[in-house]
């Protein structure tokens, strides 16, 4: 007699979506609750809207350097192009639609069951599904995964009412390009926005509680950024916190907690992210949340009640789509006897999806300098290279971090066009743990931005 495995998901996101085709290849039986539309907010509201809209920005920026390279635009240099924000917004609602079903057709494919509505823990091993028509099914399963997701934060004193003052999952929603925007928050989604809205010819204002803005990537990074910002003509207001937003008719005014306000058209808050986590029996089935609602998980994303899993950003794990994605895989594998390796977060690629792009992996500068790891260190300016004299790029660098003795790289650091690109080669190095030598002997095109990669991994090499 087969014996068949059940195995129920709470949440249609790349934790979610990845962790049912693991377990479906591995010949489970395989449930997904989904009630945002699977790909969650990854696909439908975050990852893919935002940076198919910063698509567009990339076009309009590069027309900076059309001078230089010797294109003419108009008669006075300055192009007479501007963006139609509707149909931008109208297309990255398309493409995100347009993922979502592939990825729910390939679920199909592979003999996922989805039921559209939400789930909730009744007991460790048995999820209740109350489908959109308020029908309930009960799933007795061998094991749950929890890939809940997160939604943008908010504070009393800043409502977002989807119209004026948006969250980043609102912003599609607009059909007219806003005359001054106000984005609050200056992490990762707050400086994407603000970089893309300006490049698309809109008045930004980053308000930014910390002394620049990016504070959790490489101050060296978050510094070319915040003056590329600043030449452009974007207004970036450090160290300065905000303690509400008001909207009166067609404006908005942000008030800040030194008494100063900040008028615009509308506000953006990007004030970071908040789990969905409470009132569907977590805590009730034994799974802990840290004080952040956050589901505490493991390096296999076991959490605390037997045969719960949990996986993305409900677990507050390095909030990005790639880590969900492996969370859920790991958690199947681990589930379902296949071979397995714990999440690795020293081998995770991140982006910063601005222009420059910041793409990081492995140790950060901020280890280093707080002596967690000992590294020998180059930064070579993307200036010096030939490919990015030929494009007229002038901002950004590449940077290396190698153990002292082997030479085995730990980290790096790309701030360049299309960085999200180049930051693989590092990345490989990282996850083998490859030699400078290693890295710096492999050939590279000429010319090419790559080339900077190899030429600061052969600054570093090592006579023995």
């Amino acid at each position: 007699m087969v014996l068949v495995t059940h195995v129920a998901i709470i949440g249609g996101g790349p934790g979610g979506y990845e962790a049912a085709l693991v377990a479906a290849q591995l010949g489970a039986d395989v449930t997904v609750v989904d009630s945002d539309g699977i790909g969650g907010s990854a696909v439908l509201t975050d990852c893919v809207p935002s940076k198919t809209l910063i698509a567009t920005a990339e076009v309009m920026t590069g027309f900076e350097v059309a001078p230089e390279l010797g294109i003419k635009l108009g008669g006075t240099g300055v192009p007479d192009i501007s963006v139609d924000l509707a149909r931008v917004n109208k297309r990255v609602l398309e493409l995100a639609r347009a993922q979502s079903g592939d990825i729910e057709r390939r679920l199909t494919r592979d003999g996922v069951r989805v039921i559209c509505g939400t789930g909730r823990l009744d007991g460790p091993q048995r999820v209740v599904a109350t489908g959109t028509d308020g029908t309930e099914e009960t799933l007795e399963a061998d094991t749950v995964l929890l890939a809940t997701g997160a939604e943008p934060r908010t504070l009393p004193t800043a409502q977002p009412d989807g119209e004026r003052i948006l969250t980043w999952e609102q912003v599609y929603d607009l059909d007219e390009r806003p005359e001054h925007l106000v984005v609050v928050g200056s992490g990762v989604t707050g400086a994407e926005f603000a970089g893309a809205y300006k490049a698309l010819g809109i008045d930004v204002t980053l308000v930014s509680s910390r002394d620049r803005v990016l504070p959790g990537e490489d101050a060296e990074a978050a510094e070319v950024l915040e003056e590329v910002f600043k030449r452009r003509g974007m207004t970036v207001l450090s160290k300065s916190r905000m303690a509400g937003v008001e909207r009166s008719g067609d404006a908005v005014t942000v008030t800040l907690e030194d008494g100063r306000e900040v008028q615009g058209s509308h506000c953006l808050l990007a004030l970071g992210s908040i789990p969905r986590t409470r009132g569907i029996g977590l805590e009730e089935a034994g799974v802990v949340l840290d004080k952040g609602g956050f589901v505490e998980v493991d390096r296999v994303s076991r959490t605390s009640a037997r045969g719960v899993y949990a996986a993305g950003d409900c677990t507050g794990v390095l909030m990005l789509a790639s880590v969900a994605a492996m969370q859920g895989r790991i958690a199947m594998w681990h589930f379902l006897g296949d071979a397995v390796a714990p999440l690795d977060l020293k081998a995770v690629s991140s982006n910063v999806f601005t222009a420059p792009e910041i793409a990081t992996v492995g140790y950060s500068q901020g280890a280093v300098d707080a002596g967690e790891i000992d590294v020998d260190a180059m930064l070579l300016p993307l200036a010096t290279n030939a490919r990015a004299k030929m494009q007229g790029v002038q901002d950004g660098f590449v940077k290396l971090f190698c153990r002292p003795g082997t030479g085995i790289v730990v980290g790096g650091v790309v701030v360049a066009p299309k960085a999200s690109e180049l930051i693989h080669a590092i990345a490989v190095a990282v996850a083998e743990k490859l030699t400078a030598d290693d890295l710096a002997q492999a050939f590279t095109v000429y010319p090419s931005m790559s080339g900077s990669v190899a030429e600061a991994a052969r600054r570093l090499h090592q006579v023995r």
